[in-house]
């Protein structure tokens, strides 16, 4: 008999076989003698009480031994000449998954990336890090280029979105391109800033190898249309050049702010729709893991155990309050697009070992919260909120990436801090009231979530969290409408729109899966 057990382990004993095998046991109600094999398909961390436990579910094998297990591999058929040619328009994980489902089902994927490559983008991004600021690559930074925005921010896998797709799929593509087999029991799988690009690299050369085509610093900026029937029949890009296609998916993210004004002016559909800004939060990691690991005063993590993370959620005045994006072990990074706008966002490494954590702290914004800006921006109001606050931020820090902060016990007091601690933003810190900064129904909210959330997390808004300005591509304020069947703009046909740019995504995992729906919805086209 082959099955499924559920066991739970104190921490020390949890990588044990002896300890695995007896519990497995005592849970089937048989000798330990009778259990033949073992093998981990899932594992958390229970830190609800002390002692803290792990929560394993196996498989097992009773009176016989398990069949082999070997890691997942990803071999891509070369395409046929006469196969239908896909325009994907954005290499982050929509499009890159949209294409590598694309040669599985035997179509041809031309993608096309405005940014740089995952190696040229290391060498963008460096000067920010080294104090040697010389202004925004509007074309290469933390947003745009090879993976996307989570290439440089994280790699955090963890979804809720297990009824949009194949959610194991995606992590076993992930695994068969290099990135390491432990994210396929983890509940709560990372990757790391470190790891992703090399993954990312290896997805591209199974794209090239199956004779797709991967073509950087290549901008869309018009789309083509059939003139006999007015289909979309491919794109142009910005120097000038024609990408003809039978498909275009339309994969672009949530900073590409040109291609909704494209969009726009096309005259197609678009829509507005709720987002979230604020700022990010920072904390020493060892105030996060005695908060969550309920450790004694000067009791040190469990080397068994990862740098602790939280969630935090409630609402206030209809409107969200909640964490995003939540980095342990993580630093804060200058996330901007533009040279007059300051944006941060938050990442990790593999081994998740900074001294400190962040997360984004943010309020929803709806609709009707940019409708002083609809008059001249109409359904890109959203658009021109997070711009103006980007901006406003960029003032605040004094220029040069340098980012608006404040200690959260002088935010609950509204002055500003006389000093502030140390953080990982390396472009460097100015004191402020971000009072002054963010918008009034931001900031009201965000006071009395803080206050919330210290009576759920101890030391959430104590002396030594800091608040760094500001967060505010949380995700897109736009939707492009599809239909729900063919997955295609309404206006129109053989347009895909596709991932978190679109609206139809939340993070890597949700954007891979709806590149995977997207590329099959046009090989039904």
């Amino acid at each position: 008999m082959i099955t499924e057990v559920d066991i739970h382990l104190p921490l020390r004993k949890a990588a044990k076989d002896d300890a695995r095998r007896k519990a497995v046991a005592q849970a089937l109600q048989l000798s330990p003698k009778r259990v033949q094999g073992m093998r981990l398909l899932k594992e958390s961390i229970d830190a609800r009480r002390r002692p803290i436990s792990k929560q394993l579910r196996l498989l097992v094998g009773v009176d016989e031994p398990l069949p082999p297990y070997e890691l997942p591999v990803r071999d891509y058929k070369p395409v046929a000449d006469a196969a239908k040619r896909v325009v994907i328009v954005g290499s982050g994980p929509g499009g890159l998954f949209a294409a590598l489902r694309c040669l599985e089902l035997g179509m041809r994927p031309i993608v096309l990336e405005r940014g740089r490559d995952v190696t040229a983008r290391r060498f963008d991004l460096q000067p920010l890090h080294l104090g040697e600021f010389a202004g925004v690559n509007a074309e290469s930074n933390y947003c745009f280029g090879e993976g996307g925005a989570g290439t440089f921010s994280d790699g955090k896998l963890f979804t809720r979105a297990t009824k949009r797709g194949p959610v194991m799929e995606v992590y076993e593509t992930f695994v068969a391109h290099g990135a390491s087999p432990d994210i396929l029991t983890d509940a709560h799988p990372h990757i790391g800033s470190d790891r992703l690009p090399d993954i990312i690299k290896a997805m591209r050369m199974s794209i090239i190898n199956a004779g797709g085509e991967v073509h950087f610093e290549t901008r869309v900026n018009g789309l083509l249309r059939s003139a006999q029937d007015n289909k979309l029949c491919g794109v142009r890009s910005s120097d000038g050049r024609e990408w003809p296609a039978d498909a275009v998916i339309l994969a672009t993210g949530h900073s590409a702010r040109d291609v909704y004004r494209m969009l726009h002016d096309e005259g197609l559909l678009l829509e507005r729709k709720p987002f979230a800004v604020g700022v990010r939060i920072e904390h020493p990691q060892a105030l996060i893991d005695a908060a969550q690991y309920h450790l004694r005063p000067g009791e040190e993590r469990p080397h068994e155990l990862s740098a602790a993370r939280y969630a935090l959620a409630t609402k206030i005045a209809d409107r969200g309050v909640h964490s995003f994006c939540m980095c342990p072990g993580g630093h804060i990074v200058p996330s901007a697009t533009a040279a007059d706008e300051v944006v941060v966002n938050g990442m990790s490494l593999s081994q998740r070992n900074s001294p400190y954590a962040n997360s984004g702290f943010v309020v929803t914004v709806e609709p009707e919260d940019t409708d002083a800006f609809a008059a001249e921006h109409g359904v890109l109001s959203g658009l021109a909120y997070q711009k103006a606050l980007e901006i406003a931020t960029s003032l605040a820090g004094g220029g040069a990436q340098k980012a608006p902060a404040q200690r959260v016990v002088d935010f609950l007091k509204g002055r500003v801090s006389s000093t502030l601690p140390s953080s990982t933003y390396e472009p460097g810190l100015t004191a402020c009231d971000l009072h002054a900064v963010l918008p009034e129904s931001v900031s009201w909210r965000m006071k009395e979530g803080l206050q919330f959330f210290e009576r759920k997390l101890r030391g959430f808004a104590g002396a030594e969290a800091l608040l760094i300005g500001c967060e505010t591509r949380t995700s897109s304020p736009v939707r492009i409408p599809r239909d729900k069947e063919t997955l295609q703009h309404p206006q129109l046909p053989g347009l895909f729109p596709c991932g978190e740019g679109a609206g139809y995504a939340g993070g890597i995992v949700s954007a891979a899966l709806d590149g995977r729906r997207c590329a099959e919805a046009v090989y039904g086209y």
